[in-house]
């Protein structure tokens, strides 16, 4: 009895020394890997990259900037049933362990020991503590003392924050693969949108349990490369929702027969053909906050785009484009395949494809027999990025090729050719032959009284191209700067009846440049003439004359308040549109002309608000008087302020809207007429016919278009703006008004419509005449008098150089 007291005595003392050099041991390792453990504390004020995401303005999604498709999930906004999947797949211990859960180290052993040799990926036994400390704080090195360090640190975590706190960095910080090629996927809000296309609270229990099970292995269980294996790992992830008594069996056993239902959403600019739109956005979100804001900050953006508008532009730009560049026959194929192979949809499907130019296909001619060909369309890809097995074909016949001047089929294309095709209207089967055109331009929408850009269109494809032919473009704007030389004269004491003569002017360029001698676009001249008659009909020599009568320095300085130019050469040659200036500057400008003189600044983005979803920009700039009034008290309703400055006299406007009007309804750009709506607007061609522009607006929508070449070159010798520009204005009001009531033009308070003799700008007696606006004070002359006459005004008139500048420039500037 002795004996075996004294062995228990010895084992209770060696376990005893045991214990405590354990402890000692365990709390030397402890001291030495707390060392320099990283501080937990910095997960207070965490902000994960979050990705800026940008709407239209009717609230669709058109783009996403970001290194980490990310969008942050405050806990409090997790629905119950994500959680419950994750606590499931994960960690089903969250809420009762301090971080490190023995019970499931004890499960995975068991577990790891049973499945040895079967060749089945080992079973971790990591927390969501712990997946945190990795993941933030400690890195993901497969070593014993990482796995150390990543328990210590877990169990700090888990002393300074909530359980709730550690599971929204959790939830809102894992990785969850990508459903499709750039849809690389961080935390569960961002996942839902690209696997579903859904919000984390439609998701149902198979969806949520799918979501569930991709941290483990994301790539492995990639819905369309790993499909049986994507569906074996989500049933395991409801079954054990079933077990934890979050779903009830029944529920379990359909959603398990349920399929995968991945269907990744396609964001793109090109949905709405905003490829320019959103690019532009970018840019002016990393000039003003920077590279690591625009992809990281989390910034919604509230954009100004109108996607119908944007459609009805592209479709206008699209087809003046190819309307230009088909009347210039055809230029053969694309390039050329080898069909004999037995599967020509492959070398087809490795070519490029332009995605925004719908419903454009491309296409391989397989055959041609007699007058008809058959063509193997581009087959597409699926959503993992793999070429479809479609193989489609469809049939080219000789209403597909009319416009390529070629008598028959087989004299535009032969087997093996890529070309562009689109489908015949009401002919199913059948397409039409295309071809990219190599002339290009640029149309721009904007409401004329904010600013606000509706529509923006770069060019005929942003895949093909990205440069912004309407905001990076500077081109000679030609004759339709002229409205502001005949503003600038208008504001300082001429009316619309001012006559200036029309005949040839000799100008001394000074320095021994000799003279300079513009011309009217026809060669002709008419003599003495009213200004409406000037603009109507674009009078190069009218306008040189007025120019030379006003001053260049004053027409500079009003085309510096236009926002036309920053700094403009005071010359003469620049009255006709010599300097260079953008589609966007140009239509901003006439924008100013209709909404009665008030400054804009054009704006592609409404609203900016930060990851928290704090206003940071808001363009609307104006002041709300009694808005802020926490109850009705009697006051006056609260009223907009509109602080902007004047740039031009409201009267002064409205008398170049009239004039304007004139253009489209008597001048040089009656091809508009056929809108049947209010519609003014100028033309402009430029020397050699290198650029044609039309700059126009109803009482709500300024328009600006331009077409010309890339590295210009004449667009023809008879080509004007009137045959090309004008006509895609014409398209584009035709369809955005085609609802709208044909509203005039407002006629600001003190104008006076007397009418005039449109050849003398004298009073008419009688119905004769037309109406012409007058500001008070002023009224049709008495007598007949002409600015810029020379003797009997029958001889060229010779001037000395104008003011600021000894040349004046040479070549015509603006044309018609």
């Amino acid at each position: 009895m002795r004996f075996v007291l004294r062995f228990f005595g010895w084992l209770f003392a060696a376990g005893a020394v045991v214990f405590v050099v354990g402890a000692l041991g365990a709390a030397a390792m402890i001291w030495h890997y707390s060392k320099d453990l990283p501080d937990s504390a910095q997960l207070r004020n965490y902000e994960p990259p979050v990705m800026t995401r940008v709407h239209a303005g009717d609230g669709s999604l058109i783009a996403e900037f970001a290194r980490e498709r990310r969008l942050y999930l405050p806990i409090q906004a997790v629905p119950k049933l994500i959680i419950d999947a994750y606590l499931s797949a994960e960690d089903k211990n969250f809420y009762k362990h301090v971080g490190v859960d023995p019970e499931g180290l004890v499960r995975a052993a068991i577990s790891n020991f049973r499945n040895r040799g079967s060749g089945r990926r080992p079973q971790g036994a990591s927390t969501i503590t712990q997946q945190v400390a990795k993941n933030f704080l400690v890195g993901s090195e497969g070593s014993l003392e990482r796995k150390i360090r990543e328990a210590l640190v877990a169990l700090r975590i888990e002393a300074t924050y909530s359980k709730d706190k550690i599971l929204e960095l959790y939830l809102n910080e894992i990785y969850l693969g990508a459903p499709a090629p750039g849809q690389g996927s961080y935390g569960i809000a961002a996942a839902a949108l690209n696997y579903f296309g859904k919000s984390v609270h439609e998701l149902n229990i198979q969806e949520a349990a799918y979501l569930a099970a991709l941290p483990k292995a994301p790539t492995d269980l990639h819905p369309f490369r790993n499909r049986d294996r994507a569906i074996e790992r989500r049933n395991y992830v409801i079954d054990r929702m079933a077990e934890n008594g979050y779903i009830a069996r029944d529920a379990a056993d359909k959603a398990k027969a349920q399929p995968l239902g991945v269907n990744p959403r396609t964001v793109s600019p090109n949905n709405i053909a905003a490829g320019y739109f959103a690019e532009e956005i970018r840019r002016e979100l990393q000039d003003r906050y920077g590279e690591k804001k625009l992809l990281e900050g989390g910034l919604s953006v509230r954009a100004t785009v109108d996607p119908k508008m944007q459609l009805l532009a592209r479709k206008a730009l699209v087809d003046g484009l190819v309307r230009f560049d088909e009347a210039r026959g055809w230029r053969g194929a694309i390039q050329k395949l080898d069909t004999t192979a037995r599967d020509w949809g492959l070398p087809l499907g490795d070519l490029p494809v332009l995605g925004d130019v719908a419903p454009w296909r491309l296409a391989v001619v397989l055959d041609v027999a007699g007058d008809t060909a058959r063509l193997g369309l581009h087959p597409g890809r699926d959503n993992s990025g793999a070429l479809l097995n479609d193989r489609a074909t469809v049939t080219l016949g000789p209403d597909g090729i009319r416009w390529t001047r070629r008598a028959r089929v087989s004299q535009a294309v032969s087997a093996g050719d890529v070309v562009y095709v689109e489908p015949l209207d009401g002919k199913p089967g059948q397409v039409r032959l295309r071809q990219m055109p190599e002339v290009n331009g640029a149309i721009t929408v904007m409401d004329p009284q904010s600013g606000r850009v509706l529509a923006m269109v770069g060019g005929f494809s942003h895949d093909q191209s990205e440069f912004n032919r309407s905001t990076q473009a500077l081109r000679q704007p030609g004759s339709s700067f002229k409205p502001f030389v005949y503003a600038t004269a208008l504001d300082n004491g001429y009316t619309p009846s001012s006559i200036v003569l029309d005949a040839p002017i000799e100008i001394d360029q000074g320095g021994g440049l000799g003279m300079w001698r513009p011309e009217n676009y026809d060669g002709k001249s008419t003599g003495p003439r009213t200004l409406r008659y000037g603009i109507q009909f674009s009078k190069n020599l009218m306008t040189v004359r007025l120019a030379k009568d006003v001053g260049m320095p004053l027409i500079a300085e009003y085309a510096r308040r236009f926002g036309i130019y920053d700094d403009m050469l005071p010359v003469l040659s620049m009255a006709l549109g010599a300097g260079e200036t953008t589609v966007m500057r140009m239509t901003a400008a006439y924008s100013m002309l209709v909404n009665g003189g008030k400054r804009i600044r054009p704006t592609l983005i409404d609203r900016i608000q930060d990851r928290f979803g704090a206003t940071i920009f808001r363009h609307d700039q104006r002041i709300c008087e009694g808005c802020s009034a926490d109850k009705w008290s009697q006051q006056r309703e609260p009223r907009l302020i509109d602080n902007r400055d004047q740039v031009l006299d409201p009267l002064t406007a409205y008398q170049m809207v009239s004039l304007l009007e004139g253009v489209v309804n008597n001048g040089t750009a009656q091809v508009v007429k056929s809108v049947g709506k209010p519609l003014a607007g100028k033309t402009g061609t430029t020397n050699e016919a290198k650029d044609v522009w039309f700059v126009g607006f109803s009482p709500d929508l300024a328009v600006g278009v331009y077409m010309g070449f890339d590295k210009p070159k004449s667009l023809g010798n008879s080509a004007t703006a009137g045959q090309y520009a004008a006509p895609i204005f014409r398209d584009f009001m035709a369809a955005a008004l085609k609802d709208k009531p044909a509203t005039p033009f407002r006629v600001p308070a003190g104008i006076k419509l007397i009418r005039v003799d449109p050849r003398t700008g004298m009073r008419a007696g009688g119905e004769g005449g037309i109406l012409e606006a007058f500001k008070p004070g002023t009224a049709p002359p008495d007598s007949y008098s002409v600015i810029g006459a020379a003797g009997d005004g029958t001889t060229p008139l010779s001037v000395a150089p104008a003011g600021g500048g000894r040349s004046v420039g040479s070549g015509t500037g603006g044309l018609y």
